[in-house]
């Protein structure tokens, strides 16, 4: 009926008619979900493997296409699958030979179920196959010798018990009848107990005489219904024993016992107990099973003086529910009786469920909608009644949800989103429990991994990422990476670098590598043109549409000692500067002050001057950090009038740099005399205009002060003359000797020097000079003696 409706519906979707379609699809849903026929086929035994079963395609009206469209597949019962069906034909066959002996060794019919699963839409058919007997089995007696003692007193129509045969087969290929062979004294019959069991005995038709005859051995022959049949033989002794006139008896005919499976090994079943009147070894008796199954005397134990019946293996509710076994006791005279024991196996909760996988989705995506299927399951409990009944339950707060379906099958689904970058993977651990009173559990994990989607854009390391490198570098220089990380994976997570062109701009210096974000300088930089730059970085991922993030790269370059210190005084394109120092110049006499800069920064700016080279190497000396030259000691008659002096300026860079400045200077006598000589070696400057007038004009004016303060120093004076006699002040012009002449005090005298070329433009320094007094006077009225008179 399902399958007609689905026809019907391809049939509305063939039209256009989308109503009819909904309509039949739901009615497809009910009728499916309410169970459809079971498919019942039949094959014999022992057939080869991949035996045809069935056409199932055929069987439901399915076409081929559809069958594999649907993803059709076949589950059987149990952890152990026997069919294969195959999609593109739909024929059903058997995996392995079938034996029935070994599938259903208890049982007189075998009928193994299997479903057909179909997917899109979900819907899931039960089929039987029946698998018949085959007579591949003969009879087989528990003994080949059956031993039998008789009394010779023994009444004709005494009946004696024999061992049945055994049968694997079922039905007509089973046992059928016995035959005995020819003989005077006994005859055989056959029977059916009420619980169906059939029974074998040995009736007496003529009495026996032990000294006739004190042994008979008879063949008996069983045969089942096979064609062609099988037959088992076993040989029958019967032992002719001397009177004994009672036999043994049980206290009661059938034992009936009920026994938990699982009971432990060595507890006692029961006893059974018979007693014989006779006295001696003829009242002695001793217990036997007889008529009892192999399995049944693998189980149980009979001690065969006290009679006591103990478990000696693993008694299992769902191998065999009954024992049925049959006990002989025989006195010393070899009389016996015999008793019926029936042991009824009671369930016990020993059987944990088993969860047995159909289908798995191994991978799905980040953004699966809830209520998506990741699995399909089943679960079945060996046991009975509520040791049999189950419930499931998945362990840990995930966000999956079990749902039941039908025939105690069980979908896993997604119940929340779910985000790859916090869990990448779930171990689904899936419990099954039954409801017996000591409840049992299993387990099954479940392995989900969660597949990527791109929504999670790079994120870099840094928002700022500062790298240095020094000038006058090498092209494509590596100075350090940019690291950006995404936390997608595969190609969402593969990132790639890319510098953010800015329009306006000239062409940056740097380049990033779009793999590793390595960063390189393209070409030397020079830290005196640019200290610092800022670049932004764009890092993009692979995925699709792409997402992407931005930090910044400033580069700071540092500097290099790569520039020489430069001269600015002197000027290192003129002639040697000529400085003038009078010869009275005491020690510490500023003469003049060399001044550098360098372009560089840093310790490679620091400089230093020293001096490297002079005529007179003790009369001078250079400041370390401010380059001024002075006097070392005070000047004497005997240093030369021309000193040459070389000032090396060095800066503090690895290597250093250095550059030198040389000063000519002149020892006089006074400024007239210095006067004459600059200008016989200085070349004629063309006159500046009135700024020179001026400035001539003040010398003049400070020349007339400082004569007139000597020659008042020189009238006071007492200690030593200042000059010698011989020696004349220079002579300034008349307008300047009057003491009270210019706009300075009477107490300040100047020291005017120039240098060479330098007359008629510019003043080079003015230093005060103060009058020396004679010891004992002090100064006069705003005047201050002068330290450094000697």
């Amino acid at each position: 009926r399902g399958w007609l409706f689905w026809r019907e519906m391809e049939c509305g979707r063939r039209s256009g008619d989308r109503k009819r379609q909904v309509i039949l699809f739901i009615l497809c849903v009910c009728v499916c979900q309410s169970g459809a026929e079971t498919l019942r086929y039949s094959l014999p035994e022992e057939m080869e493997r991949d035996s045809f079963v069935a056409n199932i395609a055929k069987d439901l009206g399915v076409p081929l296409s559809q069958l594999a469209a649907r993803k059709a597949r076949v589950v059987s019962e149990g952890n152990e699958q026997l069919f294969r069906l195959n999609p593109n034909t739909g024929v059903l066959t058997a995996k392995e030979s079938l034996d029935r002996e070994e599938i259903c060794p208890q049982s007189d019919t075998c009928t193994l179920v299997f479903k057909i699963f179909f997917e899109n839409p979900l819907q899931l058919i039960r089929g039987e196959v029946e698998v018949r007997d085959v007579n591949d089995n003969s009879p087989v007696f528990p003994e080949k010798e059956m031993v039998l003692k008789i009394l010779e007193t023994a009444s004709p129509g005494s009946r004696f018990p024999l061992e049945s045969a055994q049968d694997k087969d079922v039905g007509i290929n089973g046992l059928q009848n016995y035959s005995l062979g020819t003989n005077p004294h006994f005859s055989l019959a056959t029977g059916t107990a009420k619980d169906g069991v059939k029974y074998l005995e040995l009736v007496l038709q003529r009495q026996l005489d032990r000294e006739e005859q004190g042994e008979l051995n008879l063949l008996l022959t069983a045969t089942d219904g096979g064609s062609p049949p099988r037959s088992g033989t076993a040989q029958v002794r019967i032992v002719v024993v001397d009177a004994n006139d009672n036999i043994p008896v049980f206290d009661r005919e059938t034992y009936e016992v009920r026994l938990p499976e699982n009971s432990p090994l060595e507890q006692l079943v029961l006893r059974v107990s018979a007693t014989d009147p006779d006295e001696g070894s003829n009242g002695e008796v001793l217990y036997a099973f007889t008529q009892t199954s192999e399995r049944s005397r693998q189980l149980f134990q009979l001690n065969p003086t006290t009679g006591e019946i103990r478990v000696v293996g693993n008694l299992d509710f769902e191998e065999t529910k009954s024992h049925k076994m049959v006990v002989k006791a025989t006195d010393g005279g070899e009389l016996s009786a015999h008793c019926k024991v029936q042991v009824e196996v009671l369930d016990v909760n020993d059987n944990a469920p088993e969860i047995a996988l159909t289908s798995l989705t191994a991978s799905i995506a980040e953004d699966a909608p809830p209520r998506t299927v990741v699995a399909l399951f089943s679960v079945r409990d060996r046991d009975s009644g509520d040791n049999g009944r189950t419930e499931c339950s998945i362990d840990g707060d995930l966000p999956f949800s079990l749902t039941p379906t039908f025939d105690n099958y069980y979908e896993l689904r997604t119940n929340a989103a779910l985000d790859r970058e916090r869990t990448e993977e779930y171990n689904i651990t899936i419990t099954a429990t039954d409801w017996g009173t000591k409840r049992l559990s299993s387990q099954q994990s479940i392995f989900v991994q969660i597949s990527d989607v791109n929504d999670n854009p790079p994120e870099f390391t840094q928002d700022v990422y500062t790298m240095f490198v020094t000038e006058n570098n090498s092209p494509m220089l590596r100075i350090g990476s940019m690291k950006a990380t995404d936390a997608d994976a595969g190609k969402n997570a593969r990132v790639n670098y890319a510098l953010v062109r800015q329009e306006g701009k000239e062409q940056p210096e740097v380049s990033v590598n779009a793999e590793n974000g390595d960063v390189y300088i393209l070409r030397p930089l020079d830290y005196e043109k640019a200290h610092v730059f800022e670049v932004t970085v764009r890092a993009a991922d692979g995925g699709s549409p792409p997402l992407s993030a931005q930090a910044v790269l400033r580069v700071i370059v540092r500097d290099e000692n790569d520039n020489a210190p430069v001269l600015l005084h002197p000027a290192p394109d003129s002639s040697a500067a000529g400085e003038l120092v009078p010869r009275w110049a005491p020690s510490g006499y500023l003469v003049a002050k060399v001044v550098a800069v360098d372009a560089d920064a840093g310790q490679n700016a620091w400089l230093s001057y020293e001096l490297a080279k002079a005529t007179e190497p003790g009369l001078f000396r250079v400041g370390l950090h401010s380059g001024e030259v002075r006097t070392a000691r005070a000047v004497t008659e005997r240093d030369g009038a021309r000193q040459r002096l070389i000032v090396l300026v060095r800066d503090r860079g690895q290597p250093p740099r250095s550059a030198t400045a040389t000063l000519a200077v002149a020892l006089v006598d006074g400024f007239s005399e210095a006067h004459l000589r600059v200008s016989e070696e200085a070349p004629a400057a063309e006159p500046d205009g009135p700024l020179t007038l001026y400035l001539i004009a003040s010398l003049v004016c400070v020349s007339a002060v400082f004569l007139a303060t000597a020659v008042a120093a020189a009238v006071v004076k007492t200690r030593r003359a200042r000059r010698s006699g011989t020696e004349t002040l220079p002579t300034f012009p008349a307008s300047a000797t009057e003491s009270n002449a210019g706009s300075l005090p009477r107490s300040y005298l100047y020291d005017v020097c120039f240098a060479a070329g330098t007359v008629n433009s510019e003043f080079r320094f003015l230093r005060p000079l103060f009058p020396c007094f004679p010891a004992g006077l002090p100064p006069g009225p705003g005047e201050l003696r002068n330290s450094v008179c000697s």
